[in-house]
């Protein structure tokens, strides 16, 4: 049996994305951290800035904007675009991928000094592209509440000092940007099976939605909307379960970290939390075996 890769259709690009997009949304649904920031417990309407617009930064912006954030600003190697109502970030990505360049785009004000709107006052700065972008030079100047790393060490070892210092949230790149990584994760667990996602509980399900369905019917004396009972007929396809899973990785680990953060004085960020789980786990693996 030949088992297709499902990264066609969730490419590692849109995983990491949603990586960054379930971090940030488990983030905002825990009181005790999001009260360190002041900020309101919902992402909408919350103003973000992205630097790095390519499958990472692109999806992530897509994203956040689809959760109701004001994309304010996006920041590439040769400019960046820069509108405080927010960017229409699909006309931004139609206009990139044609001109490959912002300028000459007419949904914001194109800007030759992307760097500078690193600086920019706004809730969420997502860095999504470049190793070291905030460092020791810029960390006294960034005023965004959350930096959420998208890319890999896109913060120096002395920016984190200083940006916590400052009382800035850090969710830190091991953990934002491993939605790729625990995507390619679940295709190889599918690939060592041999089975697709789903296969076993697909027609049961189906089963069910059909006697809820009449059941509804039933007591109502209504007919079921027809596309509503097709769509729960239909399931959840594949594609609609590797995504379920990636959510429920990324809201698990985030809640792991949030109790040891806030249960361990020694534990001064949700960074060291991630650290500490993950050599725990590493400890627990070698001792399992004998090591």
């Amino acid at each position: 049996m030949v088992v297709q890769p499902f990264e066609r259709k969730l490419k590692l690009g849109e995983a990491a994305g949603r990586g960054v997009q379930f971090a940030l949304r488990e983030f905002f649904n825990t009181p005790i951290d999001l009260a360190r920031t002041g900020l309101p417990s919902t992402l909408n309407g919350r103003s973000v800035v992205v630097q790095g617009f390519g499958n990472v930064g692109w999806h992530v912006a897509k994203f956040l904007a689809e959760d109701g954030c004001k994309i304010v600003a996006v920041l590439e190697q040769n400019g960046a675009v820069l509108q405080p109502d927010g960017i229409n970030v699909v006309h931004l990505k139609e206009h990139f991928d044609e001109a490959k360049s912002f300028a000459g785009f007419r949904g914001g004000r194109f800007l030759t000094d992307g760097d500078a709107l690193l600086k920019l006052d706004c809730y969420i700065l997502v860095p999504a592209a470049l190793e070291g972008v905030i460092n020791i030079d810029n960390a006294a100047d960034i005023r965004a509440k959350i930096v959420a790393e998208a890319a890999n060490g896109p913060v120096t070892f002395e920016a984190d000092r200083e940006l916590r210092r400052r009382g800035k949230i850090i969710i830190p790149d091991l953990f934002a940007n491993a939605g790729g990584v625990t995507v390619s994760y679940f295709e190889w667990v599918k690939n060592i099976t041999h089975m697709a996602f789903g296969l076993m509980e697909r027609r049961r399900r189906q089963h069910e939605a059909l006697t809820l369905a009449a059941a509804v019917e039933k007591m109502t004396g209504l007919k079921f909307p027809r596309a509503d009972f097709e769509s729960v007929l239909a399931g959840g396809r594949e594609i609609d379960l590797v995504r379920s899973g990636l959510e429920e990785k990324m809201r698990s680990a985030y809640r792991e970290m949030s109790e040891l953060w806030n249960g361990d004085k020694g534990i001064v960020d949700l960074r060291t939390a991630a650290y500490v789980i993950a050599l725990r786990r590493i400890a627990a693996r070698y001792e399992a075996v004998g090591i």
